[in-house]
């Protein structure tokens, strides 16, 4: 078996749903008789953010490699990165890396290619839903990503970080996130959406929405990661 290394803490909610995940996944595919072993390389939340408020892409590419040169050293053979928005500087990652490493990007792409879906709303901080990573890669399977208008996208950030980072689940921030959904099927035609933060399945539980398919970036990175550890 492969060994898997996680670059966690970004943020610390979704790591524990990463943690979980990869046991369950891991002991479904392997008939429930082992329990996978894998390194945690905690970081620090706060630091990625200060690196993205300040636009310093390379401070924040230096620092995630820190982090994954540990996981190489504790003898992981390969690594994901727990977090969306680190994936700005996946490119750089990928070349300066010590062990390869699974985008959730390119993961979460495939998915959608797999279900044939087209035009899909993009929820996720700030950072990720302005950035062009995710339509890079989508664009170039012929995949249309739409944003929510800028007072959603201002919504959806806020929500994030002052609610989902540190655990808090509200019934009513879950009605607002479904009225975006409502609103970006019945105006902008979309046909899925991609929860491109890794705290919004935490509180987006169900795998759709009105019929409206959501793809979970967690649960997609984390199949991704076991199907390497079963290689």
């Amino acid at each position: 078996m492969k060994a898997l290394g996680i670059i966690g803490g970004l943020g610390p909610e979704s790591t524990l749903d990463y943690y979980q995940q990869i046991i369950a996944l891991f002991r479904e595919r392997t008939g429930d008789e082992h329990y996978p072993e894998f390194v945690v390389v905690n970081v620090d939340l706060r630091k990625e953010l200060d690196f993205m408020d300040a636009g310093d892409l390379k401070g924040m590419a230096d620092y995630l490699l820190e982090g994954i040169a540990k996981l190489a050293r504790a003898g992981a053979d390969f690594g994901i990165i727990s977090a969306n928005t680190p994936h700005i500087v996946f490119d750089e990652l990928a070349l300066r890396s010590p062990i390869p490493l699974i985008s959730i990007v390119e993961a979460t792409c495939a998915t959608a290619k797999a279900q044939k879906l087209k035009r899909l709303a993009l929820f996720g901080t700030r950072y990720t839903m302005r950035s062009s990573f995710y339509p890079k890669v989508f664009t170039h399977e012929g995949i249309e990503l739409l944003l929510p208008d800028a007072h959603d996208q201002d919504y959806i950030h806020d929500k994030y970080f002052s609610e989902l980072v540190p655990g808090k689940i509200l019934p009513e921030t879950r009605a607002g996130l479904l009225a975006i959904v409502d609103w970006m099927k019945a105006r902008r035609d979309i046909d899925g959406v991609i929860l491109a933060g890794t705290e919004l399945p935490l509180i987006l539980r169900d795998s759709s929405h009105n019929s409206i398919p959501f793809l979970d970036t967690t649960k997609i990175h984390c199949e991704a990661a076991v199907a390497r550890m079963l290689s």
